[in-house]
């Protein structure tokens, strides 16, 4: 009699999921004057309900943008597109040119100001050395809108800008001997100050920041890059594509020893062929980045990779501003 025992089939062989090891930078993420921001437009809306309207992005993150709009907030890119209102109007924290705030004044608009205390740092800057009779030269971006608020914190033709060494090399000042220099906060540390050692090497009597412009936030974020870098196969930035620190962080990342430096907005923008035989990768978050995309980040990887996690720390953050003295007092 034939055995009629059914054969035993073997169970299908799952795959081990390959090794990751992962150095989180830190410092990342939000920096103390888009923290402020951020919560300046939360306040707000919670204080005077929606809508409360926003002139320009309040910072540089869609994800951020998109939150803040479901709970009422209103995007705009200049004041003529605000009805007549007594709804907030706030200001990013970018800054802005002297003639926004006036074009509101004259509207009767009720503003609350989220510029970054380090950005009107440098305003304040700017405005001192032409009150004394200098020139002012801008290092930045142009069109970034930082930049443009503090140009326009002084008459046309009172700023110049500088973005490169070769920069520097064509500008013919009206009086050597009366120059002065600031700069954007978001910039590359090493870039600037290579175009600040330009600068005073062609005007010696240059003068520059009582302490340096660019802020606490850009700076320890790219040393936390910079000490990452050389371990790593594939470097991620979270930030958005009009970020200046996020792509400066990108930029520093590559310098500093990885050549796989990438800008992703989120986990679905990962190229996972860019992991491809990875052991090591960094991750960071440019300053307008919050925290939940860099854990959304961790957590696509986690699907695909056995990870580990490192946290790789190089400073310490404990800087606070103060929000507007209107959104402190209680509502009527």
């Amino acid at each position: 009699m034939a055995d009629s025992t059914p054969a035993p089939t073997s169970s299908p062989t799952i795959e081990p999921r390959p090794a990751l090891r992962i150095l989180l930078a830190a410092p990342r993420g939000f920096c103390a004057g888009v923290d402020r921001a951020i919560q300046i437009v939360e306040l707000a809306l919670a204080k005077y309900g929606a809508p409360v309207y926003v002139r320009h992005e309040i910072v540089h993150n869609r994800y951020v943008v998109d939150t803040l709009k479901a709970k009422g907030a209103i995007f705009v890119e200049e004041l003529a597109e605000i009805p007549q209102t007594d709804q907030p109007v706030i200001f990013s924290a970018h800054g802005v040119a002297k003639a926004v705030p006036a074009a509101a004044k004259a509207r009767n608009l009720f503003v609350l100001d989220a510029t970054c205390p380090l950005v009107f740092k440098v305003h304040f800057e700017a405005e001192r050395h032409h009150r004394e009779g200098r020139e002012v030269v801008l290092i930045g971006h142009a069109g970034h809108p930082e930049v443009d608020g503090t140009m326009g914190q002084l008459p046309i033709g009172a700023v110049h800008l500088i973005e490169t060494i070769g920069d520097v090399e064509r500008f013919t000042p009206k009086d050597a001997g009366q120059l002065a220099y600031v700069t954007q906060t978001t910039l590359s540390l090493d870039d600037t100050a290579a175009i600040v050692e330009a600068l005073k090497q062609r005007f010696p009597g240059i003068i520059g920041p009582h302490k340096e412009d660019i802020c606490y936030a850009t700076t320890n974020r790219q040393n936390a890059v910079k000490a990452i870098a050389p371990k790593i196969d594939c470097l991620l930035v979270v930030g958005a594509p009009n970020s200046s620190n996020s792509l400066r962080l990108v930029e520093v990342g590559a310098r500093a020893g990885c050549e796989k430096a990438r800008l992703i907005q989120r986990a679905g923008d990962i190229v996972w062929q860019d992991l491809e035989g990875a052991r090591t990768i960094g991750v960071t978050a440019g300053a307008s980045a919050p925290e939940v995309l860099v854990d959304e980040v961790i957590a696509a990887l986690a699907e695909r990779f056995d990870i580990v996690v490192e946290v790789v720390s190089t400073a310490e953050e404990r800087i606070a501003f103060n929000i507007p003295r209107e959104l402190r007092q209680p509502a009527a």
